[in-house]
């Protein structure tokens, strides 16, 4: 009879708690770095054209001919010299102009027929959301001419911004189609309880749907502004003839001619044109954001 004897089985030693705790915070570190190097690479990337642009602003003369990029002396008589410019105030006032009236226009004329095609159910509903979309697919530069012979030549609005600005009472293409996908995320249940205490189409949608959009609207308000102050090509078209109907697109171009060596100058000249823009964004970036990520748009 045999004794089998068991044999001790032999474990690799386990390694200390504190040498798996330094190896684990390595390793957070090492993601954390990776992570955020190629943020700040993004976010140079974006921002270093604006510290330049600003920089320069700030210059003399003969430094912004240099390669300097610090300025030795803060030159911020500069911007006063841009406003004392003749017709830049005028520029500004008619930029402010056409983007506070044209949002205003094109959300108040947009939300109706966004709202219509997001929670009515008619006859010829798909065709219209088709011609919506095929209008978004259409280039301005198509019609372009015959636009320009019927407010031009028909009513007799060339040289002024009305050409551009009185469209944007019927509607928007990409307004309309942004503000329907963001009403269809909106339940109907709000909608049918409205409707049991009372209220019609109208008072539905002015106190029930438009609280509940209020990022879907600041979403579509800020595009339309910012295409708006952006706007080159409308003014470029029907106020190109009358300098008192330019906008700051428009109008920086012929500063740029007028200052063409000054390069402090009509860098100071593009940020005055900038600022409005970012600090919109810098304000409203929240609800944009928002109402971009609940609509399903992106790029």
């Amino acid at each position: 009879m045999t004794q089998v004897l068991d044999k001790p089985v032999r474990t690799a030693p386990a390694a200390p708690d504190g040498a798996a705790e330094r190896t684990a915070r390595r390793k957070a570190l090492l993601e954390w770095v990776a992570i955020h190097s190629l943020g700040v690479a993004a976010a140079l990337f974006f921002v270093l054209p604006f510290v330049f642009v600003f920089l320069t602003s700030l210059m003399s003369d003969t430094q912004a001919l240099s390669r300097d990029l610090i300025p030795h002396t803060w030159e911020w008589g500069n911007y006063r010299k841009v406003f004392d410019t003749p017709g830049f105030l005028t520029w500004w006032k008619n930029t402010l102009f056409y983007a506070g009236l044209g949002t205003v226009l094109t959300v108040v004329s947009s939300i109706p027929v966004a709202y219509a095609l997001a929670k009515f159910r008619f006859r010829g509903r798909n065709l219209a959301m088709m011609l919506v979309i095929s209008m978004m697919m259409l280039p301005p530069q198509v019609i372009i001419i015959p636009m320009y012979l019927f407010w031009a030549k028909q009513l007799d609005l060339s040289g002024t911004l009305w050409p551009l600005i009185i469209p944007m009472a019927f509607g928007d293409a990409f307004s309309i189609f942004l503000l329907r996908q963001f009403l269809m995320t909106i339940p109907n249940e709000y909608l049918d309880a409205a409707r049991v205490d009372g209220c019609g189409d109208l008072r539905t949608l002015l106190k029930v749907v438009l609280p509940m959009a209020r990022p879907g609207i600041a979403a579509v308000a800020l595009f339309q502004f910012f295409y708006a102050w952006n706007d080159y090509f409308g003014p470029q078209i029907y106020a190109s003839e009358n300098a008192g109907a330019w906008t700051l697109s428009y109008g920086l171009e012929s500063f740029k001619g007028m200052h063409h060596t000054d390069w402090n100058l009509t860098m100071a000249a593009t940020v005055l044109v900038m600022a409005p823009v970012i600090l919109v964004f810098f304000f409203a970036q929240k609800a944009f954001v928002e109402g971009v990520t609940l609509t399903g748009v992106k790029g």
